[in-house]
């Protein structure tokens, strides 16, 4: 063969070709429910998809690291096309700049309540939510394990008052219109003493985003 020619998909193997045809989505835990909904929805069969730990949601220095090994990982599996389910997400940066050095694309956004609410509405409303706590239907389900042990509330709720002493409300930003989450979010608002507010956002730009992938 020529060293010119190009290679068509059917030069490959069956499972190599399936491969390269897939977009390996590299994703936060937190977002996976919505990342298959997505995917059902708009019938988006060509995503492969690889969470990492939701828990790194609370410890952001662990979260370019571990793109990095997952990165490394898919494209000795033979990917060719990667995405990262990912907004900025704390990392002050280092994902743009991982982004950068390795041709891989992100969702825009500083953070998933953005990307929910989506990014030009969240903006919109930055003054009016400067003194906002953020849930969203992860973290609603989840903020037992997720802000109250990892901030130590459960050891020490006196921390209630140093923690969350210049917020003034909950805002929910849900997914899903779920009554249990609702009134779970309510009770996260009444544990930390913050008035409470409820959006329902559906998944924002997380649709559009993984249909550009």
């Amino acid at each position: 063969m020529d060293v010119d020619q190009k290679l068509s998909e059917s030069d490959f193997p069956p499972e190599e070709r399936s491969t390269r045809e897939k977009v390996h989505v590299i994703a936060c835990g937190a977002i996976a429910r919505e990342i298959l909904a997505v995917c059902r929805q708009q019938g988006l069969t060509h995503i492969d998809l690889n969470c990492l730990p939701a828990i790194w949601h609370a410890y952001p220095q662990k979260i370019v690291p571990g793109l990095e090994r997952a990165v490394e990982e898919a494209r000795q599996a033979g990917f060719e096309k990667i995405f990262f389910a990912y907004a900025d997400c704390g990392t002050g940066g280092d994902i743009d700049r991982l982004c950068e050095r390795e041709g891989i694309a992100r969702i825009e956004g500083p953070h998933c309540y953005s990307f929910f609410a989506g990014n030009e509405a969240f903006a919109e409303k930055s003054d009016e939510d400067l003194f906002s706590f953020f849930l969203t239907d992860f973290l609603a389900r989840q903020f037992e394990a997720f802000v109250i042990e990892p901030l130590g509330l459960d050891r020490h709720p006196e921390l209630k008052e140093i923690y969350f002493a210049n917020y003034r409300k909950l805002v929910y930003l849900s997914q899903d219109e779920d009554k249990s989450l609702q009134e779970k979010a309510r009770a996260a608002a009444d544990f930390l003493g913050l008035d409470y507010e409820y959006r329902l956002t559906g998944y924002g730009d997380l649709s559009h985003a993984l249909q550009s992938a």
